[in-house]
C-alpha cells in the first residue's frame, strides 16, 4: 500500500472512509469509517527530536486507523502498531521547507473515546471517562494513563526526563509544559476547553460548530495557517440511528457550509469537493519532492474562494451570501435531526446528500 512516503504491507479488508485530507498527500487530517470511528489529528512537539527521515505521517495513520479498525480501542491499537513497526516523519508540508512533528490523536466511536499522544515511537492513550476532552498541539495527557509504549517510563528514565520516583506525568515528562497551568494559560488547548465546558452536557451540533468558528480564541486559525477544513460528528448510541459527519472541505468555518454526511450502499465519489489527481507526475511523488506546486484546488474550492473575496469587499453581497449559507446549514441541521428524532432514514435520499448540499452551495456563490 502506497502512503505519503512510504510502502506499507496492505490488510486483507478495508472499510468505506470518508475523509477531509490535505490535497498533496494520501492520508487526511481527519475523518470517519463506514462503523461510527472519527479520527481527527493535531501536530505536537516535545523533548524527543522529530526525525525528518520519511516514514508514515500522522495524517497517514489517521487514515490507517479509519481504514482497518471497527472501534475506536481497535483504531488506536493499529495505529501505534504501525507506529512501533514504521515509525513517523517526513515533511508535513508541500514545500522546500521542511516542517515535521509528532502527532496527537482524537478517537472517538459510538459508544468510548480516546486521546492518543506520540513522541517519536513512545505514546501514552486515555480513555475519556465523561465531560469533554479536546487536544491541540501540546501534550495534554497528564496522569491518567490507560495503555502506554512498554518502554515509555523507561526511556524518560533513561533520558533523565523522569527520577522514577515521583507520580509520572506523560505530559510533563515529554515535553516543556507546566501541566498545572495547561488549562488555565491563554493558547488554543486551554481556550478550546473553555468553550467546551461552558456548554458541558448540552452540546449539539450547531454548538460544535459555533466552537470550531470561533476566531478569538484561535480554534478557527487565520493568516500563514489558516482552518482549511472542518468536521463536526454526531455519533448516536443506539445502533439502529445513522451517524451523521459534517464537512465544510473548504477553509475557514466562519463563512463555510458544514454539509452532511452518512453512510449508505452506492455512494458515488465526491467529485466536486475532490481535488484533481497527478499520478506517477506528482511534484510530491518525483525525487527530489516538491520541485514545483501544480494546481490542487477543487471545484468548490475554487467557488468559495472568490466568493470569500466578494464578502470581503463588497459589503452589502457579501453580507447577502452569507446569509444564504447559512441558512442552507440551518436547514441541513434541521433535517438531519429530524432523521435522529424519527429514525427514519431515507436511503435514496442519503445516498447523494452531501453532493446535493455542495450543488446548493455552488448556486449560492
Amino acid at each position: 500500500l502506497q502512503c505519503t512516503y512510504i510502502k506499507i504491507e496492505q490488510v486483507e479488508k478495508t472499510h468505506a472512509v470518508v475523509l477531509s485530507r490535505p490535497s498533496w498527500l494520501w492520508g487526511a487530517e481527519m475523518g470517519a469509517n463506514e462503523h461510527g470511528v472519527c479520527i481527527g489529528n493535531e501536530a505536537v512537539w516535545g523533548r524527543e527530536e522529530v526525525g525528518d527521515e520519511e516514514a508514515l505521517l500522522g495524517m497517514d495513520l489517521v487514515r490507517l486507523g479509519l481504514e482497518r479498525a471497527d472501534t475506536a480501542e481497535k483504531a488506536l491499537t493499529v495505529i501505534v502498531d504501525l507506529l512501533e513497526k514504521y515509525g513517523q516523519g517526513g515533511n508535513c508540508m508541500e514545500s522546500h521547507m521542511v516542517f515535521t512533528y509528532h502527532n496527537s490523536f482524537l478517537i472517538a466511536d459510538r459508544k468510548e473515546a480516546w486521546v492518543l499522544e506520540t513522541s517519536g515511537k513512545y505514546w501514552a492513550a486515555e480513555k475519556v471517562e465523561g465531560g469533554v476532552r479536546n487536544i491541540s498541539n501540546q501534550l495534554s495527557i497528564t496522569t491518567k494513563i490507560d495503555r502506554e509504549h512498554p518502554q515509555l517510563k523507561e526511556y524518560a528514565k533513561s533520558n533523565g526526563w523522569w527520577d522514577g520516583e515521583k507520580e509520572f506525568d506523560f505530559a510533563a515528562t515529554y515535553s516543556y509544559v507546566n501541566t498545572a497551568r495547561m488549562t488555565t494559560s491563554r493558547g488554543r488547548y486551554c481556550e478550546g476547553y473553555k468553550l467546551l465546558n461552558k456548554h458541558k452536557g448540552s452540546i449539539t451540533s450547531e454548538i460544535m460548530m459555533e466552537i470550531l468558528r470561533d476566531k478569538e480564541s484561535g480554534i478557527n486559525m487565520e493568516g500563514g495557517f489558516m482552518t482549511t477544513g472542518s468536521m463536526v460528528s454526531v455519533l448516536p448510541q443506539q445502533p439502529h440511528l445513522p451517524c451523521i459527519h459534517f464537512f465544510t472541505g473548504t477553509p475557514d468555518p466562519a463563512r463555510s457550509v458544514f454539509k452532511p454526511f452518512i453512510f449508505v450502499p452506492n455512494i458515488t465519489q465526491l467529485l466536486k469537493t475532490s481535488s484533481p489527481t497527478f499520478g506517477h507526475n506528482d511534484p510530491v511523488k518525483k525525487q527530489p519532492r516538491f520541485q514545483n506546486k501544480p494546481d490542487r484546488r477543487h471545484e468548490l474550492y475554487k467557488k468559495h474562494e472568490s466568493a470569500a473575496v466578494v464578502m470581503e469587499t463588497i459589503e452589502g453581497k457579501g453580507k447577502e451570501m452569507l446569509k444564504e449559507i447559512q441558512e442552507l446549514e440551518k436547514q441541513k441541521i434541521s433535517e438531519m435531526e429530524s432523521i435522529l428524532q424519527n429514525g427514519c432514514l431515507d436511503i435514496n435520499q442519503a445516498v447523494n446528500l452531501f453532493s446535493q448540499c455542495v450543488e446548493e452551495e455552488l448556486k449560492i456563490y
